[in-house]
Order: C-alpha cells, then structure tokens, then sequence
C-alpha cells in the first residue's frame, strides 16, 4: 500500500468524532423526551371543566393568579420552571355543577382572569376574597395536586 493511500490514525480519529459527534445529536432529544420538568401542575380528575386559582410568596410579596381552565381529565401547569416558594395555594370551582375545592387561607380573586398583588383589603380594592388550600411542598421542585369528584384530593412531588 502507498502512503498516500493510507488514512493517517490522527485523521481517522477525527472522522470517528464526527461521527459519533453527529449520531450523538441525533440520538440526544430522545433521551432528553423522558426527563422530568420542575413545575406545579394541576390534573383534573373529574368529569367537568374547572376553573383553577393558585397563590403564593414571591419577591413583590403575595400574589394570588387566575383563572386556569382546567378541561376533564386533563393537567395544566401554573408555574414553570423549579418551585421557589415552600408553601402554595389553590382554589378551585368546577365550572358545571358549582363544586369547589378550598382552604381556610383568605386570598383575593377576580371574576375574571387577573393577577394580584397582596392578600388583604380585597373587598376594599375590588375584589373577591376565596378561602384557598395550603399545600406544603416540603422545598420540592416539583409539585402536582389532583382534583377528584371525591373528597380526598391528591398531592404529590413530582
């Protein structure tokens, strides 16, 4: 055999980098599909929409946020990315037949989608004022609560 024939090994080493480089990129996203996403998410386990508040502590102080419209038998995703705060609250309605799911935690709320800030005087600043749920997260960062027809709902670290 020539020389010139010949691949040198350093070249042949960069053409298997590329390679496996390359079926590297083409493999990763599927790998990527199973992993897990931080989040508080909310699943509907009932047979009818529901309308879904949650609050929490952030840097601006309490901040209660609404409406999600949570389809039957389906989850929603209220904050994304890790959970900051070790405490939430939630309160819900079920759209058809009036059924609600909530806590002895006063918050305010508005008829329509909205973003508050604070939790006191809502009345005085035009508000409603809703008893939501307290979930303690235990610092996870994730979270997942379940709302079923019956009484006992479900959290969960997800």
């Amino acid at each position: 055999m020539l020389k010139q024939d010949r691949i040198p090994s350093a070249l042949g080493s960069a053409r298997h980098l590329r390679h496996f480089l390359i079926a590297s990129a083409l493999v990763a996203p599927l790998f990527a599909a199973g992993v897990a996403h931080a989040e508080f998410r909310v699943c509907n386990g009932t047979q009818n929409l529901v309308g879904v508040a949650i609050g929490y502590r952030a840097a601006e102080g309490w901040i209660t946020e609404g409406w999600w419209q949570v389809p039957a038998s389906t989850c929603a995703t209220l904050i994304e990315g890790e959970l900051q705060s070790r405490y939430y609250y939630l309160y819900a309605e079920d759209a058809a037949r009036g059924g609600r799911w909530t806590g002895d935690i006063n918050m305010c709320a508005a008829e329509n989608e909205f973003k508050i800030v604070g939790v006191q005087d809502c009345f005085a600043r035009g508000y409603q004022q809703m008893g939501f749920k307290e979930y303690d997260t235990g610092r996870q960062g994730s979270w997942m609560v379940q709302l079923s027809d019956t009484s006992g709902t479900q959290e969960s670290q997800n």
